[in-house]
């Protein structure tokens, strides 16, 4: 029987160990698992496990208390996964899925613990040199654009999602989502979602279609230990198919510049790729759009999309900040994800009036 004890929160180690052991080969059961929750996650936790005998791996599980309905399926990030493996996109190895709530409380899924260096705050950003800044920037280009070329239906992906009407089931969505996970009144979402249903249901039919990430950024990937290769792209539970625009915009709204005033205000990701040698957000798309050759004329729409998606997804952290139940990243009392929803929402209407990279550099 598990001590709850000794368990973190989250995680029943005992019931946890015994699954592995029967699903698993080469799991050591001599002695209990240890567990670490790895740091940086806001939504879905991850936990690195280790056993008596030095094997790791990572466990992905949904977050504690409130969850947004549809979101932070387990499963679907396991066969994305499964997927991309399969083809060779830099993603960590996919070994088993869990539909037994029973065993830790929820479902989870376990995939190859990835050893190498995560760029997930100023502080790590700041020990980059001009020449690895320079050199990473084009290294998440190439990799978004290495993304969206895959053939979904190589890689087994092509029932992933609808492509078709993509961008108006996002404003739908996330309206919806905003409904459900709102902790306060705030009238400025209200506008955005008003002014995105109208500008988006104006869009041609004939969009661009890819597997796309869903919160494509720099903590979100792994580069190796020494070089500026990236060797792993993780978080793929917002992934189906869809605009690859959208995956973008979601990359220039995380994006950094140290002229930045607005988006400065935003408490997320703040002052990451700021230093010499990080590409601007100009640079960012023009590389992409050369890999890619994709029209991104619709950009100002998905930038402001993005916003709202984002400003929806900090709500939603902190409502379960406020309940006491968020780990990872952004968890306890000097939480600022309240604070990130309100200035997400004024960065989307901003692009609105000015534009999308007007808006962010301003």
């Amino acid at each position: 029987m598990s001590d709850q004890l000794t368990d973190p929160p989250g995680l029943k180690l005992q019931p946890l160990l015994q699954w592995m052991s029967l699903s698993l080969d080469q799991v050591d059961s001599s002695a209990p698992l240890q567990a670490t929750l790895l740091a940086g996650g806001r939504s879905n936790v991850s936990y690195k496990l280790q056993d008596a005998s030095g094997n790791q791996w990572v466990l992905r599980r949904p977050p504690l208390g409130h969850i947004m309905p549809t979101a932070h399926d387990m499963g679907r990030e396991f066969r994305v996964l499964t997927g991309l493996n399969s083809v060779k996109y830099p993603t960590p190895r996919a070994i088993a899925n869990c539909e037994d709530e029973s065993v830790i409380g929820a479902k989870f899924m376990l995939m190859e613990f990835v050893d190498g260096r995560v760029i997930d705050d100023a502080s790590a950003a700041a020990k980059l040199s001009q020449a690895e800044a320079t050199q990473i920037s084009q290294e998440l280009v190439d990799n978004l654009a290495a993304l969206h070329a895959i053939d979904a239906k190589l890689a087994g992906l092509d029932q992933l999602g609808k492509p078709a009407g993509y961008l108006q089931r996002q404003v739908k969505r996330w309206g919806e989502q905003w409904q459900l996970t709102k902790t306060r009144e705030l009238p400025e979402i209200e506008t955005l979602h008003a002014w995105l249903e109208s500008a988006i249901s104006n869009l041609p039919q004939d969009l661009p279609t890819s597997i796309v990430h869903g919160d494509y950024r720099i903590d979100n990937v792994i580069l190796a230990p020494e070089t500026s290769d990236i060797i792993a792209v993780l978080d793929w539970e917002m992934s189906t198919l869809g605009d690859p625009i959208s995956d973008l915009a979601i990359s220039l709204v995380y994006w950094t510049q140290s002229s930045d005033t607005l988006r400065s205000q935003v408490p997320v990701a703040q002052g990451v790729t700021n230093g010499l040698g990080f590409w601007t957000r100009q640079q960012f798309v023009e590389r992409y759009v050369a890999q890619t050759g994709f029209d991104v004329s619709h950009l100002d729409e998905c930038v402001a999309l993005a916003c709202f998606k984002l400003a929806v997804i900090m709500e939603s952290i902190h409502n379960r900040n406020l309940s006491g139940q968020q780990l990872g990243a952004a968890s306890g009392s000097n939480s600022t994800m309240g604070e990130a929803t309100v200035a997400l929402t004024k960065l989307g209407l901003a692009v609105t009036r000015l534009g999308a990279i007007p808006a962010l550099n301003s």
